[in-house]
């Protein structure tokens, strides 16, 4: 299922806790391992002293990537090493589609951090625009792989279609199950749907949208299907849901269909992704091979 798995890492402790992760779904998988490190010397604070502030930060680098590397290899994982100069985000892009990756991997600082932001905001940027799969994993999870309990959001919307495919394949792989949710907001736009008439339409579009993933889950192989309907936020429904039904991996697409729910989508994975306890999985549409 994958082949390649990227590592951009900075040596942080968000990092050290992805690369973790990281090596866990190269060993399940039988990937390859590469390990990223980006020089960042486009940095206001050191284009002062240039040429020092490179050989530093490129020093820096070697060691962090060493350090992972050895860590994979001791459990078997074949891993490769690169520090790159750059600006990070679009150096592991490039990276991504130079190697022929097909999964990254990356920590989250966290929301309880005082700047609330991803590592230096390069893991946002990166979901935003990686062509694959990015896992971004929370500094404090303590969840393993393969995954025992994978859940998926779905609302029928391309980038909702492309997160259950890969989840389908995530939960026949491991042998895990599949927990399927669709929310049902109590107010979208202002428009109150919980009276009758969209009500009505709206529950029988859930069971439509429900039975047809449980359908495609169970051909392809998935023994345990759940699925459900929460009603309330998007983002709180989901991480409530996670943590009722212990839940090792939560997967969310990226795109909508519409440009309405395209920004919704978007801003629903990235809150996901700052206050989810478990691993996140963001696949955007057209991601799945």
């Amino acid at each position: 299922m994958y082949d390649r798995i990227l590592l951009p890492t900075d040596g942080s402790e968000a990092a050290d806790r992805a690369l973790d992760l990281a090596v866990a779904v190269a060993e399940a998988h039988g990937a390859e391992l590469d390990v990223l490190y980006v020089a960042d010397t486009n940095q206001p604070s050191l284009a002062r002293i240039q040429g020092d502030v490179r050989d530093v930060l490129e020093g820096r680098g070697e060691e962090v990537v060493q350090s992972a590397a050895d860590r994979a290899r001791a459990v078997g994982v074949d891993a490769e090493t690169a520090v790159i100069q750059g600006g990070p985000s679009r150096t592991v892009l490039e990276y991504v589609e130079d190697r022929a990756v097909d999964l990254v991997v990356m920590g989250a600082r966290g929301e309880r951090d005082v700047e609330q932001l991803f590592l230096g905001s390069v893991t946002e940027r990166v979901v935003r625009s990686s062509p694959v799969p990015v896992l971004v994993v929370p500094p404090d999870s303590d969840r393993s792989y393969p995954p025992e309990r994978v859940l998926v959001g779905t609302d029928g919307s391309d980038g909702s279609d492309a997160a259950l495919g890969e989840a389908v394949d995530l939960a026949t792989a491991a042998g895990a199950a599949l927990h399927v949710v669709t929310v049902l907001e109590s107010s979208l736009l202002g428009i109150d749907v919980r009276s009758a008439s969209a009500a009505e339409e709206r529950e029988r579009r859930d069971a439509e949208l429900l039975a047809a993933a449980r359908e495609q889950a169970e051909d392809a192989g998935v023994a345990t299907v759940e699925t459900a309907v929460e009603e309330g936020g998007v983002v709180g429904s989901l991480n409530g849901y996670a943590a009722d039904h212990d839940v090792d991996l939560v997967v969310v697409g990226t795109h909508g269909r519409t440009g309405i729910d395209r920004r919704l989508l978007g801003s629903v994975t990235e809150d996901l992704l700052r206050t989810a306890d478990v691993p996140v999985l963001s696949v955007r549409a057209g991601d799945k091979k």
